[in-house]
């Protein structure tokens, strides 16, 4: 690609302030640009650190709006399993057995996925998978859960399930409006996930804004049901060993969903919304932000200090830390 042919960086990345420091030996080594948005319970903008009106991807934060849309189209499943759909697992034993137990509920089995086939992203989980002999498969990579369910949705509404993925496809579409609604702002971009599936492009305003509405919604309600079942099994959200999980059980009330390229949602009991983005798509920083973000709110949690935990090793010890600055 040419230097003219560049796409100009929009201001969520662009104009993102270091909110971050990979500290080694007392010397600041590396920063972290990030931008947050928070939102209070009427969807306002209460927090707003670098841009949180220009659409990012949130990548897999998506996932618990895709799956409140497969619900309102008529997915029935037990709750560890919606929380399954909701998940980037890890691919441990327990995710992938009910993987196929949503698939064999809807009739299918695991060569109807259609996701990126790949190994077990938690490590112990990857080298148990690979000494017993498997090697990439669509069942063990982390999107499996949201694609059974996509399937599962398919079967109950009569619709192609071979197509499920294509842009056009009604479960598409019902992503697409489910997540405008709840954003409150339109799509405003769509692309393929490294899964396979469409993924759309809102606002770190609008993820955030969406969230708190799950949180915060009334019983009896299909929100409610999603946020439910994460908070019921946040076992089968992330896995044994994620952040992610750790954080859902131990902060009363809230949901959360990580993301590829450094993206973070929360949804908190009270209706408030935060997101974050970090420029460099790297992990490091993302838990770290997070958790500084959380202080300044006063949101009451048990996973501040292990969201903090962000050792930089030197010779296999601790020499630094990851730091958040600037919140």
């Amino acid at each position: 690609m040419s230097a003219q042919n560049f796409l100009s960086t929009p201001a969520v990345l662009e104009a993102a302030p270091v909110l971050a420091q990979a500290i080694r030996g007392g010397f600041v080594e590396s920063v972290h640009r990030a931008s947050v948005a928070v939102t209070a319970p009427d969807g306002s903008i209460e927090l707003e650190l670098g841009s949180a009106t220009e659409p990012v991807f949130p990548r897999s934060s998506n996932k618990p709006v895709q799956a409140l849309a497969m619900v309102r189209s008529g997915l029935d499943l037990a709750p560890h399993h919606l929380s399954l759909v909701c998940s980037s697992h890890s691919g441990e034993g327990f995710h992938r057995d009910a993987v196929r137990e949503i698939l064999d509920g809807a009739g299918l089995t695991v060569r109807d996925l259609r996701n990126t086939p790949d190994f077990p992203i938690d490590d112990e989980a990857r080298l148990e998978w690979i000494r017993a002999g498997h090697d990439k498969e669509s069942l063990a990579q982390n999107c499996s859960g949201k694609h059974a369910g996509m399937l599962a949705t398919c079967v109950v509404n009569g619709w192609d399930h071979t197509a499920y993925l294509d842009a056009d496809h009604p479960l598409q579409r019902a992503c697409e409006a489910t997540l405008a609604e709840l954003a409150g702002e339109p799509v405003a971009a769509e692309a393929v996930d490294g899964c396979g599936a469409p993924v759309m492009a809102v606002s770190l305003a609008g993820l955030a804004r969406a969230f708190g509405r799950i949180a915060s919604a009334d019983q009896d309600t299909d929100e409610a049901r999603i946020a439910d079942a994460i908070r019921s099994h946040p076992e089968f959200l992330g896995g044994s060993r994620r952040d992610v999980t750790t954080f859902v059980r131990q902060t009363p009330g809230a949901i959360a969903k990580d993301g590829a390229e450094a993206v973070y949602a929360v949804g908190l009991a009270d209706g408030r919304g935060v997101a974050l983005k970090v420029v460099d798509g790297g992990q490091r920083a993302r838990t770290v932000i997070l958790a500084a973000v959380l202080r300044r709110l006063g949101v009451e949690t048990g996973a501040l200090e292990a969201l903090e935990d962000a050792p930089i090793l030197g010779h296999g010890e601790r020499v630094g830390s990851v730091v958040a600055v600037g919140i």
